[in-house]
């Protein structure tokens, strides 16, 4: 079907009409005792890079290609084609059936593969046997069924249109069911189920993927036993890997061989995992704590096998990090990870055999930046601690996502901190929570870390649930110690390994190890929305005490106009004149407090005094960011200059010198808007030049002066205003951004030559100069100066790393010279046959603020290394164009226009990543009236399209609604 006519318009109700007519034993944890976190091999640091794809589809084109129906027998529904059909929290009702054992026997085909599913079924019912509803989807062909061994006849089951396939009058008590299906994985290009990547076959289970390979009760609660037996063809395909372990292999006939794995582990259905493909192997070793050695094995493409020594050592550094800090010892003998170019996400967690995104994995300093060096440190680490937080412990519906991944979350930041610096890495978690989260908060998207209902699952994999998700498990340990958080997560393990639980199961857990009483905790799953913390504080000089009123509300979202006040942990310090800590005595305490203490807070208003304060200190709030909140209080410009030259924490410095940039930022803006003169605080600016000066000292924290010369963006702005006026933030951050340059040009110069060093460096004191070193480029080119691109593209043109490159072409690219497409074309030639550094091409390209940009965009659509299949390179052009505010916010709409074309092209393709990028749309309201109405015209074009996926008409009819 085309896409439909821009001038259609879709109302609310008819959107929300169209959506109303859709629609066991714990086990015993390997453990040793517990031990301090401690430094771990020399991994780096580094943290994601941007990528997106896209090209012109001139129809809609289905998923897959229908295959003649083959079904045994026809019992199939007639109904129309349903819209889909929300599902909630309060309607979970435990399996009907259980699965103890699931034999799953593949044969992998160049046109059709099929796949033999025998389970073994247990009643977990009183009464008659009811009727057995199993997960499919239209993509599939049954092409048998049969139950303990006996065909079924036509009028024993029923196939709907849809997918789902209902069987009838079955037997008392437990029955063996088979069910064999065909597949066509060569056209699968939602990357869901079974599918080709690169030309190997690769599997993607969760959430909802193992219902297109056969049909079963695809929810997390239902845990079973697997064995799977791969057949392929031997020379096209000599690597056969599935979960577990490797029980037998040999050759067939027909230039044919065989793999049988087994898992001893009970696990849920979104865990399996199958990858069969001609791969080449890196491996290695891990000795654990309890004396066996550990086989590691990363699976890549040949030509990428010298790119994956990082992820190795980044496996091994989790490994004992994960022994060390939580007792937990891996629980088989060998560990795989296989890198696939097409990937929804950015890797999996399936038992034992972890599926990456090649982004996630591949790295070598000429090709990969050190902030991707960081992302795959992380994500190998975040993947491999679920063996245990999401693999043995698991959740029991798709609601308590956050209960495996906001935990998983929580301990890859921990992690990353420990390998690197805790409060440079606090400072990035806070300043991406900010970015992101926070206007999912406050827009139509809005939900709990624990939602109440869902249309498609796949929506719900969003910053709430992972990062807001991390900081309400960090708040459980600022509220009951690290020793109490360690004791909660033992009691856990404990209690549920084996299961499938829920948030209220964790909860439970830590309010029993440390009998503490956490009831109103329990907020922080159900409200959505982040709550506003406003403090006023007073001295009294003559009894000594120091007094914080603290005031919090949540604002309304929506479902969810009224809101209860929350727990919040809120860490506070006293500074002195002198700029030391002081001693923070709460009123009550026996003991003489700390340099730091951790206030409870649980009414609307609440006051809190400390004692002993034998001057009027300055209070260092919500030290390490102790609670997700908007703060705003009573401190004055030279309290914040004060924090920022004295806090002992690192994250309250930073953040007071975002409060004075934000403050100021606002007033720009207010006269911005008011056509005045814009000004630069002077105190402001002094503050600032006092932090550059500081580069220069010996004993510099040049990584921590980075971060706190990196200024708030558009992102954070819009989200401090009533009223988005994109061009207006914009030039605000562009007055700032140059203004600052100009004034410490030579000091900024001085730096930038300091700490260009000679030769590549991997060790943190190099990183660190990287990033400060090319910060300065980056100011310096806002300035525009023909010297300055002349530099950048030497710079380009001479660097030995990624790191630096791609800094020095991002410079080039951020204004108009004639050099950006010298360095561009350059860059090309030199990466043109990698396709995961063409990815940053791609994405420098798109972001560009250039006028007419979207001319160019368009027709990077037709490059020849553009794949309109791939997420990745979708993700470096498409996401990276919207990032462009004078391109995606032009005034004429044309942006708005290109997104909403892309969206209903991509959602015949991927709906996971159309779904993706219409959010780019979602937050409308938040714009100027002008800009408001062309949003709203392309999100009402979008939800109005027929056959359009449940994955986009969800987020498109939510936005509207």
């Amino acid at each position: 079907m085309s896409v439909c006519s821009a001038s259609f318009r879709c109302s609310p109700l008819a959107v929300a009409l169209r959506l109303a007519r859709s629609a066991s034993k714990p086990r015993t944890v390997s453990r040793v005792p517990s031990a301090s976190a401690q430094t771990l091999r020399g991994a780096n640091f580094a943290l994601g890079a941007s990528t997106r794809p896209l090209e012109g589809l001139g129809s809609r084109v289905p998923i897959f290609s229908k295959a003649p129906t083959r079904t045994i027998c026809a019992s199939v529904a007639t109904e129309a084609e349903a819209a889909p059909t929300p599902i909630y929290l309060k309607d979970y009702a435990a399996p009907s059936y259980l699965v103890e054992t699931l034999d799953l026997d593949f044969d992998l085909g160049e046109e059709t593969s099929k796949c033999r599913a025998v389970s073994k079924i247990v009643p977990n019912y009183e009464g008659s046997p009811p009727t057995l509803e199993l997960d499919g989807d239209a993509s599939m062909v049954l092409a048998g069924i049969s139950i303990d061994g006996k065909e079924i006849s036509a009028d024993k089951y029923e196939l709907k249109s849809s997918g789902e396939l209902r069987i009838l009058d079955l037997p008392a008590g437990s029955f063996t069911l088979e069910i064999v299906t065909d597949l066509e994985p060569q056209n699968n290009t939602a990357l869901e189920g079974l599918y080709k990547s690169s030309g190997n076959f690769c599997t993607q289970c969760e959430a909802n993927g193992f219902r297109r390979i056969t049909f079963f009760q695809d929810r997390p609660d239902v845990m079973a036993k697997y064995t799977t037996r791969i057949t392929a063809d031997k020379a096209k395909y000599p690597v056969l890997l599935s979960n577990g372990n490797l029980m037998d292999s040999g050759d067939l006939s027909d230039g044919k061989h065989f793999a049988l794995w087994e898992d001893p582990w009970v696990k849920p259905c979104y865990l399996f995992a199958l990858v069969a493909g001609d791969l080449a192997l890196i491996e290695d070793s891990f000795t654990a704590a309890d004396g066996r050695d550990i086989a590691l094995k990363i699976w890549v493409e040949e030509h990428n096998a010298h790119k994956a020594d990082f992820a190795m050592e980044s496996l091994k550094a989790s490994m004992k990090w994960d022994e060390d800090v939580y007792g937990l010892v891996y629980d088989l003998d060998l560990f795989n990870i296989v890198a696939v170019d097409d990937f929804n996400m950015g890797a999996m967690e399936n038992k034992s055999l972890n599926v990456f995104n090649s982004r996630a994995v591949l790295a070598s300093p000429d090709t990969a930046t050190d902030a991707e060096y960081n992302f795959i440190e992380r994500v190998v680490a975040h993947e491999y601690f679920h063996n245990y937080t999401g693999n043995r412990v698991t959740c029991r519906d798709w609601f308590q996502l956050s209960l495996k991944e906001g935990l998983t979350v929580f301990r890859d930041q921990q992690f990353s901190a420990d390998m690197n610096s805790e409060g440079v890495k606090r400072i990035a978690d806070v300043a991406g929570l900010r970015a992101g989260q926070f206007p999912q908060d406050s827009g139509p998207m809005a939900h709990p870390i624990r939602p109440d209902s869902y249309i498609k699952m796949d929506n719900f994999y969003t910053v709430t649930v992972y990062s807001k998700g991390a900081e309400v498990v960090r708040m459980y340990q600022t509220l009951l110690g690290k020793e109490g958080f360690r004791k909660g997560m033992d009691l856990y393990f404990e209690r549920h390994d084996g299961q499938a639980v829920t948030c209220d199961d964790f909860l439970n857990a830590m309010a029993d190890a440390n009998d503490t009483d956490l009831e109103q905790f329990k907020l922080w799953y159900s409200q959505a929305g982040t709550p506003e913390l406003t403090v006023a504080t007073e001295y009294n000089a003559e009894a000594h005490t120091f007094t914080i009123k603290c005031k919090q509300s949540v604002p309304p979202t929506p479902g969810q106009p009224d809101k209860l006040p929350m727990l919040l942990p809120i860490t506070v310090g006293l500074l002195g004149a002198d700029g030391a800590d002081m001693p923070a005595t709460l009123k009550g305490m026996e003991q003489p407090g700390g340099t730091s203490t951790v206030l409870r807070m649980t009414e609307a208003e609440q006051e809190f005094v400390f004692v002993d304060v034998p001057e009027r200190p300055v209070a260092s709030l919500l030290r390490g960011f102790s609670a997700p909140v908007k703060l705003a209080t009573d401190l004055s410009q030279e309290d914040l200059i004060f924090l920022l030259a004295n806090d002992s924490d690192d994250f309250n410095r930073w953040d007071a010198a975002q409060t004075l940039l934000r403050d100021m930022q606002l007033r720009l803006l207010a006269a911005r808007q008011a056509e005045e003169e814009l000004v630069f605080d002077s105190n402001i600016l002094e503050a600032l030049g006092n932090v550059v000066a500081d580069a220069s000292k010996e004993d510099a924290d040049l990584a921590f002066i980075a971060c706190v010369l990196t200024f708030p963006g558009s992102a954070v702005l819009s989200e401090l205003v009533p009223e988005v006026d994109p061009m207006a933030i914009y030039d605000v951050c562009k007055f700032v951004q140059t203004h600052f340059a100009a004034s410490f040009k030579d000091e900024l110069t001085a730096i930038m030559h300091a700490n260009t060093e000679a030769e590549y460096g991997t060790e943190k004191a190099s990183r660190a100069k990287r990033s400060l070193k090319n910060l300065c480029l980056s100011y310096l080119s806002s300035l525009e100066e023909p010297a300055t691109a002349e530099e950048a593209l030497a710079r380009c043109q001479a660097a030995d790393n990624m790191t630096d490159q791609v800094a020095a072409l991002s410079a080039l690219c951020s204004w108009d010279t004639p050099l950006a497409e010298v360095g561009l074309n350059e860059f090309y030639e030199q990466w043109s046959k990698d396709s995961l550094v063409l990815i940053k091409w791609f994405s420098l390209q798109a972001g560009r603020p250039t006028p007419g940009n979207l001319e160019k965009v368009k027709a990077l659509l037709d490059h020849p290394d553009f794949k309109i299949t791939n997420p990745n390179t979708c993700s470096a052009l498409i996401g990276g164009f919207a990032s462009s505010t004078p391109n995606f916010h032009a005034a004429d709409g044309s942006g708005y226009d290109f997104l909403a074309e892309m969206v209903l092209k991509l959602d015949a393709i991927n709906p996971q990543v159309a779904a993706r990028l219409v959010s780019g749309l979602s937050r409308w309201r938040k714009y100027e009236p002008v800009r408001r109405e062309l949003m709203k015209a392309q999100l009402e074009r979008v939800a109005a399209s027929e056959g359009l996926s449940p994955n986009v008409l969800e987020i498109a009819s939510k936005s509207l609604a």
